[in-house]
């Protein structure tokens, strides 16, 4: 395969007007999920308008995460009570792993191609192009929904990228 062609991209923050990304139902104590979703929804209303996507298109979407830490803040209250001999809040044990919000987003937009999540070693994108380059080349999509994502941790602001890419 040559390359990938961007259908859209977006991003969060964009502008100084985007503070965190607005709560998820169902995510609770941690800015992992909601960032997720609000840039990946961002950037599919960019090229779908609403909820669901295309019909044509959703079923040949790929949805490819990418996050070096996952979600450091459900890790780290989920350490601290097995630490402290505390139950571990049940809400913690599905949303402490990305496939959990992947799995959201598909079902919100109708994406039903593969569901990949990575911890890239290099640079998130383009690794995640990478992975999202094989679907396609192999047939297993015909787009794909890359989101890279990270947390703040110390100091800073949250972060996210999502770009939607065909065959180029």
């Amino acid at each position: 395969m040559t390359g990938l062609a961007v259908i859209c991209r977006a991003a969060w923050p964009e502008s100084t007007e985007d503070g965190p990304a607005p709560p998820l139902p169902g995510f609770v104590y941690s800015t992992f999920s909601p960032l997720v979703a609000a840039v990946a929804d961002r950037c599919l209303a960019r090229s779908h308008a609403s909820p669901p996507a295309d019909p044509a298109r959703g079923p040949r979407t790929a949805t490819v995460l990418v996050s070096r830490y996952g979600d450091v803040t459900s890790a780290v209250l989920v350490a601290e009570a097995v630490d402290a001999g505390r139950r571990v809040a049940p809400l913690l044990f599905y949303q402490a792993v990305p496939n959990a919000v992947a799995g959201y987003l598909t079902a919100r937009w109708g994406l039903t191609g593969p569901v990949v999540c990575v911890s890239p070693v290099g640079d998130a994108m383009t690794e995640g192009m990478a992975v999202a380059a094989g679907l396609i080349e192999d047939g297993d999509a015909d787009e794909a929904l890359i989101v890279a994502v990270e947390q703040a941790m110390g100091s800073g602001v949250d972060s996210a990228s999502a770009v939607l890419v065909g065959a180029g």
